[in-house]
């Protein structure tokens, strides 16, 4: 099993990745941590296909979680399944608050280094992270797995979690 999570910053990518690795018995790799490394700074791109592209060659099975779509995209035609979480953004500013706040000054492991949350990624969840073409982005992405999930709101994941057996 092959499953991609895809949507907003603040979604609940992260949370969502760990249960199902955790339910399936999967391998999970955030792009966060792929990206980012030390205090935010971002590793090459060379470096970061290479990482990608050696999780999948020494990984069956697995769960990604995040977008970054000019990282080996491929990955989006070898998954089984995406979850895309395109929840509002009210939701998810109030979801990457609070993550901040409890996780300030601590390393996070989703994200490779210590939390932060500053004006520029403030912006980006309500504004840069929502124009248009991310959204397309996301659909298109959508489209290419053979099982597509679309959820709209935590209660309604929650539900198909549970539903599922997974929560």
């Amino acid at each position: 099993m092959k499953i991609q999570i895809i949507g907003y910053s603040g979604s609940g990518k992260s949370t969502l990745a760990k249960k199902l690795a955790d339910h399936y018995g999967l391998k999970h790799l955030y792009m966060d941590s792929v990206k980012f490394y030390d205090d935010m700074k971002e590793r090459s791109p060379q470096k970061q296909a290479a990482l990608v592209r050696e999780f999948l060659k020494t990984n069956d099975d697995w769960v990604i979680d995040g977008n970054y779509y000019e990282i080996v995209p491929e990955r989006y035609e070898l998954c089984d399944e995406i979850y895309y979480l395109d929840f509002p953004r009210l939701f998810c500013l109030k979801e990457a608050i609070k993550r901040y706040l409890k996780n300030r000054n601590q390393f996070r492991e989703s994200l490779g280094c210590i939390e932060s949350f500053d004006f520029s990624f403030f912006l980006w969840i309500i504004y840069e992270g929502r124009i248009k073409y991310w959204r397309n982005k996301h659909l298109e992405h959508l489209k290419m797995a053979k099982v597509r999930h679309h959820f709209k709101s935590r209660k309604e994941l929650n539900s198909y979690l549970i539903k599922k057996g997974i929560m």
